[in-house]
């Protein structure tokens, strides 16, 4: 999956990041137990701030999309569990 961000768009960028992937899990691009990308990959790779990025995950742990493995980084959550 692709995630991509705006910066001149209205919307702040770490809900652009969380929308991305909350339609990908809802489109099945991502299925559960599937591995994110590491904060700090994904903020190199978008050029923007890591904390932002973070700021993503941490709302989509808050919902409940993704679950946080220390060290082992993000992964999508099974909503069955």
């Amino acid at each position: 999956m692709l995630i991509a961000v705006d910066a001149a768009a209205a919307e702040p960028l770490y809900l652009q990041i969380r929308n991305q992937i909350v339609a990908g899990i809802a489109t099945g691009q991502l299925e559960p137990g599937q591995s994110l990308p590491s904060v700090r990959s994904l903020a190199s790779d978008l050029g923007i701030n890591r904390h932002t990025v973070n700021k993503a995950y941490a709302v989509l742990r808050d919902e409940g999309y993704v679950r946080m493995r220390g060290r082992a980084g993000a992964v999508i959550a099974d909503p069955a569990a």
